[in-house]
């Protein structure tokens, strides 16, 4: 017969477990961004073409190297080290795009700032747009029957205690600050009006109400 283990060692391998699963999560993130990075090395030479306009170069970049790096993001959360890495990553595609300005008073030419290049680029960033896609998949789960798996899950009450440490940003919280920041303080109630909810999603992603740089 197996020796039952004890609390300790419990605890152990719950704390392995979870330090396996943020080491992998980073890992993740850092191995989308390496691979976008090919990406962006293989339009090398149309980035920096003078004969093609900035207009289709951004548009390249939000059709290829955007939509990859935001596959499958709606239903996680994003750390401040994360968010820092895909801010990071943004602007330096950006700035290989747009290119170097001249300075009139220095008579040389420099790089964009982080300012010039958000004045520039009209399109919602990655974090924005994560954001969003994160209401929007929240409000199709909201929409849904009560008896439905996924809704039963999400509101799912899991019998546990909380790990040591300052509490981590779950993705509910996420959402309600989304939320709050779109629809107001009764935003729940307006999600299942749904051209009243297109209207205020529509707004947000044309005011950069949830852009929020991360340096």
């Amino acid at each position: 017969m197996l020796n039952e283990p004890s609390k300790y060692e419990i605890n152990d391998s719950i704390y392995i477990y979870i330090y396996i699963y943020r080491y992998h999560k980073t890992n993740r993130l850092a191995r989308k961004i390496k691979n976008v990075n090919k990406h962006v090395l293989c339009y090398k030479n149309i980035f920096e073409k003078k004969n093609i306009s900035k207009k289709l170069k951004l548009r390249i970049k939000n059709t290829i190297i955007d939509k990859t790096l935001k596959y499958a993001s709606e239903n996680g959360t994003l750390t401040t080290r994360d968010g820092k890495q895909l801010n990071i990553f943004e602007r330096k595609v950006c700035r290989r795009i747009l290119g170097p300005v001249y300075d009139n008073e220095k008579e040389n030419w420099r790089i964009l700032t982080n300012k010039e290049i958000y004045a520039n680029v009209k399109n919602p960033t990655i974090i924005e747009t994560i954001r969003l896609n994160r209401l929007c998949w929240f409000v199709h789960v909201q929409r849904k029957e009560e008896n439905r798996i996924l809704k039963r899950v999400l509101y799912m009450n899991l019998v546990t205690t909380r790990m040591r440490g300052r509490p981590r940003n779950r993705w509910q919280d996420e959402v309600r600050e989304g939320g709050r920041i779109v629809g107001g303080e009764g935003w729940q109630g307006k999600v299942h009006n749904r051209e009243e909810w297109k209207k205020l999603l529509r707004t947000a992603r044309n005011c950069c109400i949830l852009h929020r740089p991360m340096e």
